[in-house]
Formats: structure tokens, sequence, C-alpha cells
């Protein structure tokens, strides 16, 4: 749709997700807190403003990889629609609530490391649940940094031919050319 306000907000995960069914579709909601933090110069210190809540609402496959993947205090960014509601909650106060419906939802790894385990295809949800075997964790990667170019052939016998350049030369090539 046109005009529709989109945000894109970093801050830490107040609660667990909750999913649930709207009308045959999974939907998760959580709530992100985003704290703004300001340098004072008059005091040379940083001042926490005031925490602002949302309630975020991940659709269809997002919502259930949202319910897999975060768990509350989690950092996160989510980006997605912004819409205020406003509503009179059980004491008779309104109360104006700031919601966002999930676009784009992932760990704020400026704040820690993650894993990442690609779903299989586009598998409905029911055949994934019954498969274990789509959600199971990929096989640890070995943390030691390799060498890409470790098992490649030794370019002494490349020539001109195979790669457009001549060979290099050699220290016994400047010793027998002199």
């Amino acid at each position: 749709m046109a005009n529709e306000t989109m945000v894109t907000v970093q801050g830490w995960l107040g609660n667990e997700p909750a999913q649930r069914d709207a009308g045959g579709v999974p939907v998760t909601s959580f709530r992100i807190g985003c704290t703004p933090r300001r340098f004072n110069r008059t005091r040379n210190e940083w001042v926490e403003g005031r925490t602002q809540w949302y309630t975020v609402s991940a659709w269809r496959t997002l919502g259930e990889h949202c319910q897999r993947s975060l768990h509350r205090g989690d950092p996160v960014v989510v980006h997605g629609r912004l819409d205020q509601r406003s509503f009179v909650n059980k004491q008779g106060i309104e109360v104006t609530s700031l919601e966002i419906d999930a676009i784009t939802v992932g760990h704020d790894l400026s704040c820690g490391v993650t894993a990442f385990n690609k779903t299989v295809g586009n598998v409905g949800r029911r055949e994934q649940a019954a498969s274990t075997e789509a959600w199971a964790p990929a096989p640890a990667a070995d943390p030691r940094p390799t060498d890409p170019w470790a098992d490649a052939p030794a370019d002494d016998a490349a020539d001109a031919s195979e790669t457009g350049f001549p060979p290099a030369e050699t220290e016994e090539d400047a010793t027998s050319a002199a």
C-alpha cells in the first residue's frame, strides 16, 4: 500500500515470542524495547532516554522462524510497517500502542554472534513440523580459517598458453641470463 510508514528499530526482546493462529494463518507476537542513549556534554556522561516499546507481529513463515529463533533478552533489528492503535484499558485509561507488522527480523550482530540454519525449500509448515530433519542444525563448521590456495597445484609449470601471462622469472633464470 502507498504512504505506509516503514521503520527499522533496534532493541531487545522484552518477552518470549508467542505464536497463535489468526484465521488459520500463524502469527507470532513479541515486544521490543528501544532505549535511546545520548551523550550529555555538560555532565560528560551517557544518559539513557525513556524506553519505547513496540509490539511486533510476524506472519506466516517469518513468524514461525521468529518463534524458533528469538528469546527474551535477545538483541534484534526489526523492519516493517508502523501502526498506531488506541484503546481504553481495564482502568479506563486511553492507551496508545505502537505496533510493527514485521517484514524482516534478525539478531543484532553488533551485540554478538549467531548461527543461521536455512530451511529446506518451500516446504509448508505442517510438513516442516513433521520433518525434524528440516529444522536440524547444520553440522558445526571448522572454526579454523582455511587457506583456499592450499590445495591448488603448483604453478611452476604454468605457461603463457594456460594463463595468458608469461611465466614468472625465478632466481635461476636471472643468474643464468647474466
